[in-house]
């Protein structure tokens, strides 16, 4: 779920202003160009739509206006058949978009499909590129070169209920150590409440704790990738994580089969003293019983005082290779992902901008997002840049080795290594 309508950001750059034209390149499936005509547009179907649709509405506005003859026919998709839409696109350009929003993990195999159009020279050459957050630059890039542009960017913190810790004395924990050592005091005082939940299914709610033991998914460049996932560092990790899963925290029978909409949701209602969510959990936590009775800190890494590193979830979006008007897609690219679009749809959604100036400006604006930002400042991590991992994801290789540890049928060391098997597998298969 995403937030509710916010008060507006200011900005010095508050205008949507038209793009320098670029350059054409000839990495286009197309052998045209056309400078006017009908652009299509593809974007995603939200809960609660209008507020997006009524910023994009202004940004095509200011396009059409800046490009007579010119017409931009946007239609919004439902996320959950998007992939049909997408394949069905590739295989036939005559039914394709112009320009497409597509989740940031997906942008590898997209590439690898070959559907999308290498914009590296245009999005270097445009000037508000360079305050782009790095991992959300990382989003849409494979081989070095890009891919589309950052439309906004998501990741996950720890919420705590404010009115436990005050009764039990508590303090946000600083460490991960701590964080364990809470849940548990949680429980242990207040026998119905999950200290911390947690999830079995829920890969980006473990993955911070693999990382901040100086674990990885995978090592590689290139499009080349290995499975890291039965590392020492890794296993430490995934030790860390599946620990939890106790009956002095979160019984293994009850959360080894929860994903992380379960963990929110279970928080809301009022089940547990803390959960590890994301900005976009927001208004699902406010309609909640816990309103006015929980606060957000960065989810703490091992040493004290550190922060663990968060998945950096998101959108992005891109032109497809078989546009006929490349120019023309690429400027309006840019306009719908620039530093005023994604202001005003902070403003509007509370998405997260992608621009670190202007993300500065929303937290300023909005307290709430202090946590997040902090997160993201920290350094946060994204998946292996291979087509393969959308078969990893899809295939739940990451919930399955979790949950066979959790449930006793595999020791870490065993489930991870069966793990890596597949994600190489995969990465193989792949290319």
């Amino acid at each position: 779920m995403k937030l509710a309508p916010r008060f507006a950001v200011l900005l010095a750059a508050a205008a949507v202003v038209a793009g320098c034209a670029p350059q054409t390149s000839d990495n286009s499936a197309s052998d045209k160009d056309e400078t006017s005509g009908t652009l299509r547009v593809w974007l995603f179907q939200e809960v609660g739509n209008d507020p997006k649709a009524k910023v994009v509405d202004s940004v095509v506005a200011d396009f059409e206006k800046a490009h007579k003859g010119t017409k931009v026919d946007v239609e919004y998709i439902p996320i959950d058949t998007r992939a049909q839409r997408v394949k069905a696109a590739f295989n036939d350009p005559k039914s394709a978009p112009d320009v497409m929003e597509y989740g940031n993990t997906d942008t590898a195999g997209y590439v690898h499909d070959g559907g999308l159009l290498d914009v590296t020279k245009e999005f270097g050459a445009w000037s508000e590129s360079k305050d782009t957050d790095p991992t959300a630059k990382q989003s849409v890039t494979v081989d070095g070169k890009q891919y589309g542009s950052p439309f906004y960017v998501g990741v996950r913190a720890l919420y705590y209920r404010t009115d436990v810790f005050k009764d039990l004395g508590l303090q946000p924990p600083k460490t991960m150590a701590e964080l364990a050592a809470t849940a548990r005091k949680i429980h242990k005082a207040k026998s119905d409440l999950y200290g911390l939940v947690v999830g079995g299914a829920y890969t980006y709610g473990a993955m911070p704790f693999v990382w901040a033991n100086g674990g990885e998914l995978a090592t590689g460049t290139n499009g080349t990738y290995t499975s890291a996932i039965d590392s020492a560092a890794a296993q430490k990790g995934i030790k860390a994580y599946t620990s939890l899963f106790t009956s002095d925290n979160c019984p293994a029978a009850k959360c080894a089969v929860m994903g992380g909409n379960d963990t929110i949701t279970a928080f809301a209602a009022g089940k547990a003293g803390m959960a590890i969510g994301g900005d976009f959990s927001h208004s699902a936590v406010e309609a909640g019983k816990v309103k006015g009775k929980y606060a957000v800190v960065p989810l703490p890494g091992v040493a004290s005082g550190s922060v663990a590193p968060a998945f950096a979830g998101g959108n992005n979006i891109g032109v497809l290779k078989s546009t006929s008007h490349r120019t023309l897609a690429v400027d309006l690219m840019e306009q719908l992902t620039s530093k005023a679009t994604q202001a005003s749809m902070f403003d509007a959604m509370g998405f997260l901008p992608t621009y670190t100036d202007v993300r500065d400006a929303a937290a300023a604006k909005v307290p709430f997002e202090k946590p997040f930002v902090q997160t993201l400042a920290a350094g946060t991590k994204f998946v292996p840049a291979s087509p393969g991992w959308s078969e990893i994801d899809s295939s739940l290789v990451l919930p399955t080795m979790l949950q066979e540890v959790i449930s006793g049928k595999k020791s870490v060391a065993a489930a991870s290594k069966d793990a890596a098997k597949k994600m190489n597998d995969a990465f193989s298969s792949a290319g």
